[in-house]
């Protein structure tokens, strides 16, 4: 594994490198208990996991700030303007196209970076129709539906800073966590069919979701597994069909 800040030209020039992972995380309130830059620090430390056990990968700078506009109530939350990352990704896509790279992984942590890598995506793809783009959106929600049932004791492990979160920071950055001030709102009132927009003031009044005091490290390992598991499948899958996700056609 080889992470972009770290090579040199030369390095890049041997490293035989074929595809491109990219973390996208933020910079806002995580409750009293979790690092201001969590949804950063998970979806790098996965990416580099993930790279650690697949050929060819290279490691890009992560995003360490998203658009966290509707958590500003909480302190010393972070943010850029949606348009802003759009155009922040469709930058760092085009300079990893350019440099001969045509297979990028995504790795999202953070939930108001999903519509504008959605945005971004879509643009470049369809400006470079030859490229291969692929994006974990939620990786919260996907360790939930991996696990087998039973794993998670209140909400199935959702929420900002709460039970699967807690345990993954647990896991893999336990040393910035200080459990003693974890507290968590279920916002038990959310309809299951029809999503509400809200402002993240609306729903706790802690900075947090769900219930973090349920959070442990075995857990976060479990999740972890999963993904790493999940993702490097994925990878090794895509390469052995060349990322040519559809034989049946021949448009490209």
């Amino acid at each position: 594994m080889k992470e972009a800040l770290k090579i040199t030209a030369h390095d890049y020039r041997k490293g035989n490198f074929n595809k491109a992972i990219l973390a996208v995380g933020s910079c806002e309130c995580h409750g009293d208990h979790l690092p201001q830059g969590t949804d950063t620090l998970v979806s790098y430390g996965l990416a580099k996991k993930v790279a650690e056990q697949v050929d060819g990968a290279l490691v890009l700078p992560p995003i360490t700030i998203g658009y966290s506009e509707h958590y500003w109530n909480f302190p010393f939350t972070m943010s850029i303007r949606m348009e802003t990352l759009i155009e922040v990704l469709k930058d760092i896509l085009h300079s990893v196209l350019h440099n001969g790279i045509g297979r990028i992984l995504i790795v999202n942590g953070h939930d108001g970076n999903i519509a504008p890598i959605e945005v971004a995506t879509r643009a470049i793809k369809t400006e470079h129709p030859e490229a291969r783009i692929a994006s974990l959106d939620a990786w919260w929600v996907t360790a939930g539906n991996l696990l087998p049932p039973g794993i998670f004791e209140v909400w199935n492990g959702l929420g900002h800073a709460g039970e699967g979160e807690t345990s993954i920071a647990l896991h893999m950055f336990g040393d910035l966590c200080q459990m003693e001030h974890a507290r968590g709102v279920v916002p038990d009132k959310l309809p299951p069919d029809v999503e509400i927009k809200w402002l993240f003031g609306e729903l706790t009044d802690c900075g947090a979701t769900g219930d973090p005091t349920k959070a442990t490290a075995e857990k976060g390992r479990m999740m972890e597994e999963v993904l790493v598991k999940a993702l490097v499948r994925f990878i090794k899958t895509m390469d052995a069909c060349d990322w040519q996700y559809n034989s049946t056609l021949s448009l490209l």
